[in-house]
């Protein structure tokens, strides 16, 4: 077999499996999760995943994340209050991205505030407006 069609063979399996495969490497060690709220299926946020992290959203079903700017385990809501409970994890089909689907135990996962003090549900509190390339709060 060339290399080629074992690169094809590689990928077809990765697709096709039901083993947990996550693609890490292809991106130093973190990958892309967006976290969509189950009962309204509003996306929340985006955020990076280690494997820390997604083995800390598993065993203790709270949304964790890698902190980019900090460089730390960041578990959603230990200092704001605003926890996120693990109700599934989607993985894509290259095994280099996640959902993580979530109940709300309180509050917003932004850590913007709206105009009455509160924290925003979702980060994507703006959309932008494509006549204009403006950007329009919803």
């Amino acid at each position: 077999m060339n290399k080629r069609n074992s690169e094809k063979e590689k990928w077809v399996n990765l697709e096709e499996t039901t083993e947990l495969q996550l693609q890490f490497e292809k991106r130093n060690g973190l990958l892309p999760v967006t976290v969509q709220e189950s009962s309204t299926g509003e996306i929340l946020m985006m955020a990076s995943v280690n494997e820390e992290a997604l083995n800390h959203s598993i065993k203790k079903r709270q949304a964790a994340f890698w902190s980019t700017s900090r460089n730390e385990l960041w578990v959603k809501g230990l200092t704001s209050g605003n926890m996120m409970l693990v109700d599934d994890i989607l993985v894509d089909c290259d095994q280099d991205a996640l959902i993580y689907r979530v109940t709300l135990e309180s509050g917003g996962v932004c850590h913007t505030k709206n105009s009455e003090g509160s924290h925003r549900k979702s980060c994507f509190y703006r959309k932008l407006n494509l006549e204009d390339r403006k950007l329009e709060f919803k």
